[in-house]
């Protein structure tokens, strides 16, 4: 089986003179290495093809492959994640992971709060200010979180993000307004413990993989999972696996969410709860990070006896299984070996 692997390297960017903030999504060259490592482990030829324009440029002369499996997060624009599979679609290439439509709205944190809740999941009440600060004057509810509405990694949160009046909000919104050249979000600010749920699969197949409760040490940037902390999370961060009734919770409301947004094959969705132990919708991640020791989705699969090989395998059967299709039975056979 022929794929095509599909990725933004940071020293790629970084040698073009992005900021260290702005390469902070992509990929290092470790996470490549291992997750062609797992795909050749599990019996396939892997192609490396690097960053989207390159996979247009093939595809565009002519190049086909079984699958691709992009990891790539884009540079501009709140769709960036939908850019991938918006060409593999335009020139119908079968792919894993998300389809454009989900990629997007996922990437955008207030649609995907509008469709979550619609669909019953409870998620912290929130406003959007599209250009100015003023437009969530009306805020009251306090203390309360500020973000840009299409970042990942924890890319804009940080200590000012947690507001407690109508003054820090203004200031905090104003300031990521002008960093981030997008909107911003301001929701409700949660205190209580904070999870990201694992899920892979399609459908009636799909099935939660494990909750991890996220803990951060005393050096910590306190109280937020940010881009510091996410960072330097061999230092800063206590990966946990959690299987209390308040995890349950988070797992029933996670697959729930995952259903209502359409996921494929496999993504990880953030919650935290309020003060009584309930569990609220964050985010929903369909481009999870990859890193066997360094991403929460491989992690939490580990702490649930699922190693790094047999995680990247389930995604790729989740993905095959969509186009009615199945590793050969030889592929299966070195996977088992």
């Amino acid at each position: 089986m022929r794929i095509a692997l599909v990725y933004d390297l940071r020293d790629d960017y970084r040698a073009l003179g992005h900021s260290e903030e702005e390469i902070a999504e992509f990929d290092t060259i470790d996470t490549i290495d291992q997750l062609e490592g797992a795909l050749r482990a599990l019996g396939c030829e892997v192609e490396r093809v690097g960053r989207g324009q390159v996979l247009a440029a093939r595809l565009a002369a002519g190049m086909r492959f079984d699958l691709v499996f992009s990891i790539a997060e884009g540079v501009r624009g709140r769709s960036r994640e939908a850019q991938v599979p918006a060409l593999c679609e335009l020139f119908d290439q079968p792919y894993l992971l998300s389809d454009p439509l989900t990629s997007a709205v996922c990437h955008d944190k207030a649609v995907a709060k509008r469709l979550v809740r619609e669909a019953g999941i409870p998620t912290p009440a929130f406003m959007v200010a599209t250009s100015d600060a003023s437009e969530i004057a009306a805020w009251s509810d306090f203390p309360a979180f500020v973000k840009p509405i299409a970042e990942g990694t924890g890319k804009g949160c940080e200590s000012a993000s947690v507001v407690n009046t109508p003054q820090e909000l203004a200031a905090a919104a104003a300031k990521l307004l002008q960093r981030y050249r997008q909107p911003v979000l301001v929701e409700t600010y949660l205190p209580g413990r904070e999870f990201t749920v694992g899920i892979v699969g399609n459908g009636k197949d799909a099935a939660v993989l494990g909750v991890c409760e996220i803990l951060l040490k005393e050096d910590a940037e306190a109280n937020i999972y940010s881009l510091h902390n996410k960072e330097r999370c061999e230092d800063l961060v206590i990966y946990q696996r959690a299987d209390d009734g308040e995890a349950w919770a988070a797992g029933r409301q996670a697959l729930a969410a995952y259903q209502a947004l359409e996921c494929r094959d496999a993504a990880r969705i953030d919650f935290r709860s309020n003060a009584f132990g309930e569990p609220y919708f964050l985010e929903a991640n369909p481009l999870a990070g990859l890193h066997p020791h360094h991403s929460d989705l491989p992690i939490l699969a580990a702490q649930n006896g699922v190693p790094y090989v047999e995680l990247i395998g389930r995604i790729l059967d989740a993905g095959l299984a969509r186009y009615g299709l199945a590793r050969s039975d030889t592929e299966r056979e070195r996977r088992s070996a």
